[in-house]
């Protein structure tokens, strides 16, 4: 069972949103045909470190997407959890709105991570939950500034540094490749301004898939209120799609827990 949080719980009823789909097809190898966030890192899967450092809001309802072998990663994870089946992997957007069902009677927020990023810690989840509710916003975003910019879309700022869009990096002109501010992918949403947004999602783009990264533009434009908070540490960002990112999660993982 995950471990008790030290942390206050939410102010208003939080759910989450675990995107574990994915078959990490960077990581097959000869070795393992493990799904993704089953991989290991300092003796634990990546999953169970992501919902380990969620576990604040427990016992509130913490919902996992999965797809590839996914009876494979209930059986890993148990049956704290729910789980919503993503039968095609069409997008981080396709992906939430697999779980929409389960949050039909659900007024509050709801905190989407993914299950392959293991070193953000358990304090920033809980900043930006804390943040997001104190300023009554309906979406907030995670941010990260840093020097060694990763293939992450870029944040883009209006002249009052308000937020105002998130250019993905394949599409950014030479300016916006040198913004330093960048979108990990970790959102809250009020649950019913969420689901409202990814009905409005297309898939008009080159992979033709459904992406989360679209729907705080959405909701910026439908007149909602959209906020950001920003770390300076492009560690916790860090998500795993090769074997080196792995190895390097392995390594970090391990001195923290010295």
């Amino acid at each position: 069972m995950p471990h008790q949080s030290k942390f206050e719980r939410p102010v208003h009823p939080l759910s989450v949103i675990v995107l574990a789909a994915g078959k990490g097809k960077r990581l097959q190898t000869e070795k393992s045909d493990l799904p993704k966030v089953l991989r290991e890192a300092a003796g634990k899967p990546l999953l169970r470190w992501v919902l380990d450092h969620v576990s604040f809001v427990l016992p509130a309802q913490i919902a996992i997407v999965v797809g590839f072998q996914a009876d494979r990663v209930k059986e890993a994870m148990g049956s704290a959890y729910q789980y919503a089946l993503q039968t095609e992997q069409l997008g981080t957007g396709h992906a939430v709105a697999a779980a929409a069902p389960m949050f039909q009677d659900f007024s509050g927020d709801v905190l989407v991570v993914y299950g392959d990023m293991p070193l953000v810690r358990q304090e920033t989840y809980h900043k930006l939950v804390t943040q997001h509710q104190g300023s009554q916003a309906d979406c907030t975003l995670l941010t990260a500034e840093t020097e060694h910019v990763p293939d992450y879309g870029r944040i883009i700022r209006d002249e009052q540094g308000r937020f105002a869009g998130i250019v993905e990096q394949r599409d950014c002109t030479p300016e916006q490749l040198e913004i330093s501010e960048v979108n990990p992918g970790i959102y809250i949403f009020r649950a019913e301004k969420l689901f409202k947004a990814l009905e409005k999602l297309n898939n008009d783009n080159a992979q033709g898939e459904y992406y989360l990264t679209d729907v705080p533009l959405l909701m910026l434009q439908a007149g909602d209120q959209v906020e950001t908070v920003m770390i300076q540490d492009e560690q916790q960002i860090l998500g795993v799609n090769t074997l080196e990112d792995l190895a390097r999660c392995n390594e970090i993982l391990l001195k923290e827990d010295t």
